[in-house]
C-alpha cells in the first residue's frame, strides 16, 4: 500500500457550489493534494476566479457552470465532462438552497420546489450521472455535503433541515448499491460555519448565542475546516469506508 494515502494525482474531480465558502476551500485542497478540479456554481464569473487562482497557485482547474436544480444543465456538464476528460473520478455535491428562513408552516411552495429541486433532485441526478462516469473508469468516490440540520433540525429551517436529512438517506442508499461497483457515497455534516450561504444564522447575535450553548467547541467554524474530512473521503485512506456520515461540527451532535 502507498503511504502517500492522500495523493490525488491523475484524478478528475467535480466540486459543485465551489465558487467560494465550503465548496471554494474543498476545491482548493483537493487541487492541492493533485487532482484536477472542475469548479462550479451557477455563475461561471465566480468559477474562473477560483480556477484561476488554483492555476496560479501551480495546481490544475477549469471552471464550468451549472446550476444543479436545472436538469437540462446537469446533463449537459456530465457531456463536456466526458468529451473533455473521459472519466470522473471525485464528485462532491456540495451546491445547495436555502431560500426559507421562517416557521415552516407559512413554507410557500416556491422555497419549498427550489430547496427540494437543488437539496434532493439536484443531488440525486448528480450522483447519478455522475456514477454512470465513474463505471467507465475504475470506480470513484462521491461526497454529498448534508448537514447537521439533518440529524437535529435548525430552527425556522423546516424544509432545508427536511432536505438535508434526505441527503443523508440518500448517501447511504447509493452506497449500499455501488459498494461492489469501486464506487464509494458518503456524507459530510457541516456544524455550523461562516459562510456567505450561513450568514442569516452568523450575523444574528440571537441566534448565534444559541447556537453557541450547543457547540462545545464554543466558536463557529471556519469553511477550509471542512474540506479535510472530505479530501479523507475521496482518497485512498478512506479505502473501506462507505455509507458514512461524519459530522464536522464542533461537537454539537454530542450535547
Amino acid at each position: 500500500m502507498t503511504t502517500d494515502l492522500f495523493n490525488l494525482k491523475g484524478k478528475v474531480a467535480l466540486v459543485t457550489g465551489a465558487s467560494r465558502g465550503i465548496g471554494e476551500e474543498i476545491a482548493r485542497l483537493l487541487a492541492a493534494h493533485g487532482a484536477h478540479v472542475i469548479v462550479s456554481s451557477r455563475k461561471i464569473d465566480g468559477c474562473e476566479t477560483v480556477a484561476a487562482s488554483i492555476r496560479d497557485s501551480g495546481g490544475s482547474a477549469e471552471a464550468r457552470a451549472c446550476h444543479i436544480g436545472d436538469m437540462e444543465q446537469v446533463e449537459s456538464i456530465f457531456a463536456d465532462i466526458s468529451a473533455a476528460h473521459g472519466r470522473l473520478d471525485i464528485l462532491v455535491n456540495n451546491a445547495a438552497a436555502n431560500p426559507y428562513f421562517g416557521p415552516i408552516e407559512d413554507t410557500d411552495i416556491g422555497a419549498f420546489n427550489k430547496t427540494v429541486e437543488v437539496n434532493i433532485r439536484g443531488y440525486f441526478f448528480m450522483t447519478s450521472h455522475g456514477v454512470k462516469l465513474m463505471k467507465k473508469g475504475q470506480g470513484g468516490a462521491i461526497v454529498n455535503v448534508a448537514s447537521v440540520n439533518g440529524i437535529i433540525p435548525g430552527h425556522f429551517q423546516g424544509i432545508y433541515s427536511i432536505s438535508k436529512a434526505a441527503v443523508i438517506q440518500m448517501t447511504k442508499a447509493f452506497a449500499t448499491e455501488l459498494g461492489q461497483q469501486g464506487i464509494r457515497v458518503n456524507a459530510l455534516l457541516p456544524g455550523l460555519t461562516d459562510t456567505k450561504f450561513a450568514s442569516a444564522l452568523t450575523s444574528n447575535d440571537a441566534i448565534k448565542k444559541q447556537a453557541m450553548a450547543h457547540i462545545p467547541m464554543k466558536r463557529v467554524a471556519a469553511p477550509s475546516e471542512m474540506a479535510g474530512s472530505v479530501l479523507y473521503l475521496v482518497s485512498d485512506a478512506a479505502s473501506y469506508t462507505t455509507g458514512a456520515c461524519i459530522n464536522v461540527d464542533g461537537g454539537y451532535l454530542t450535547v
